[in-house]
């Protein structure tokens, strides 16, 4: 069969630069399609965090860590999943892929000490300094641009060539115009269906009502070629959400600020629940409350979340207020002054030991809450889905039955997620990244042996 490319990487997130890459790396040619107008997608958006287990700069900071603690902690908020072994895998790999990152790409990456984040016992975040989830994409292309790799933007690929059942290449519009791109090996780096609204009130209701505020390009063509091809698909109700996302300005409200000990309140100036489900369990209960709420935390929690860059920019552009007391801060937006003031109370009174806490709540973080005080107003969001295609441990798409759909790999929010199986509640930070990255790798190493094999 004639071919254009060795390896078709479709999509040009983390996911598919990764593989583009490490396919380059590995001896064989790759070419990246992207339908949008510039690579990065979600990736671009996020807060450029993968999480690794082991990794050797955990082990620099003293911090002890290991893949098998890594599947406890993520088992242990996810509960349940339909893929314990990708779950596996995905820990087994997580440091060789974030050492990748660092020593082959020459992605700029930190580990982050200063905050956990729900999901893990130890410090395992490995991020850019700015928090920046464009850095990492940044780093990537740069990478790809010194092998030379074609990154074609404005490229949608409207379908998979199939023949013989066996996936051989793409059809590809570019400015009304079509043509086939054929390859030994396709790569699905498309994320998920979040921005598909007929695809998230059927596989993620309970956040249909969300406003969505991930990238542009997640409408789900994984799951649309997926079904014609027969594919299996697990994990499907789950995702990420944000519970704390500006209003009106768009960015993250920095979960640090709730984590450390802040708290979020209604409209009415009262707490909902317990925060510490974390800022993607969380959205739902926020949406469910009202669509909007305020979080309130102070002086040495804001310190803390100004390391941020993003952060910083929010409170420059004024959407974190200031205030001495909590009289004060609810005149802000027209909050109950005394209910907030009673809430602020009750909190710290729980944080401070005197009793449990009203919402069940048992980690306050640096709380009890001192003046001065800050609030955000912010509303819940979705970012991503994390459920997609079956795949195994090297990425190969699978049929229900267990067989691989010949030729045809899938990573990120392409493929099923390790975010467990249901709703947002098992959404560790870095789950997208790390599936994203490690996933496009292991499936262009894959796709490179089988070519190097076949071609002999």
């Amino acid at each position: 069969m004639a071919v254009d490319v060795d390896v078709l990487v479709i999509g040009a997130g983390a996911c598919g630069l990764a593989a583009a890459i490490a396919a380059h790396d590995a001896g064989v040619s790759a070419a990246i399609l992207e339908k949008m107008d510039r690579p990065g997608g979600n990736s671009s958006l996020s807060t450029g965090s993968v999480p690794a287990a082991n990794s050797r700069f955990q082990r620099e900071a003293g911090i002890k860590d290991d893949p098998e603690t890594y599947v406890r902690d993520l088992m242990g908020i996810a509960k349940e999943t339909d893929d314990i072994a990708l779950v596996r895998r995905m820990a087994e790999v997580s440091a060789e892929t974030v050492e990748w990152l660092v020593d082959d790409v020459g992605a700029r990456l930190k580990l982050v000490t200063a905050y956990k984040h729900i999901g893990h016992s130890v410090p395992r975040l490995h991020a850019p300094v700015s928090r920046r989830g464009q850095d990492l994409v940044d780093d990537l292309l740069a990478a790809a641009e010194r092998r030379e790799i074609p990154v074609a933007v404005g490229n949608a690929v409207r379908d998979l060539i199939v023949e013989d059942g066996a996936v051989v290449g793409a059809v590809v519009e570019n400015q009304g115009a079509r043509s086939e791109l054929r390859a030994r090996k396709v790569i699905l780096a498309v994320n998920g269906f979040a921005g598909n609204p007929e695809l998230v009130r059927r596989f993620c209701p309970e956040i249909a009502g969300a406003q969505y505020f991930g990238a542009l390009g997640s409408t789900g063509e994984a799951v649309i070629w997926g079904e014609k091809l027969g594919a299996g698909f697990a994990n499907m109700q789950a995702y990420q959400g944000y519970a704390a996302v500006a209003d009106p300005h768009g960015g993250l409200l920095s979960w640090t600020t709730i984590e450390k000990g802040g708290i979020l309140v209604g409209e009415d100036g009262r707490r909902f629940g317990d925060e510490s489900l974390g800022y993607s369990g969380y959205a739902r209960v926020v949406l469910e409350h009202g669509q909007r709420a305020y979080a309130i935390f102070d002086q040495k929690i804001f310190d803390i979340a100004a390391q941020e860059e993003e952060f910083l920019e929010l409170a420059n552009y004024g959407g974190v207020k200031k205030a001495e007391s909590p009289e004060a801060l609810a005149a802000f937006y027209g909050l109950d002054a005394d209910a907030l003031a009673a809430e602020i109370a009750a909190y710290n009174a729980a944080a401070s030991g005197s009793g449990a806490d009203a919402q069940g709540r048992k980690d306050f973080g640096l709380g009890p809450l001192q003046a001065p005080y800050f609030i955000a107003r912010v509303v819940p969001g979705l970012f991503h889905t994390q459920g997609g295609l079956r795949v195994d441990g090297d990425a190969h798409v699978l049929r229900p039955d267990g067989g691989r759909v010949p030729n045809l790999f899938a990573g990120g929010g392409a493929a099923a997620g390790i975010s467990g199986r249901a709703g947002a509640l098992g959404y560790a930070s870095g789950n997208g990244l790390l599936s994203a990255i490690a996933l496009g790798r292991l499936a262009a190493l894959a796709a490179a042996r089988e070519i190097q094999e076949e071609t002999r």
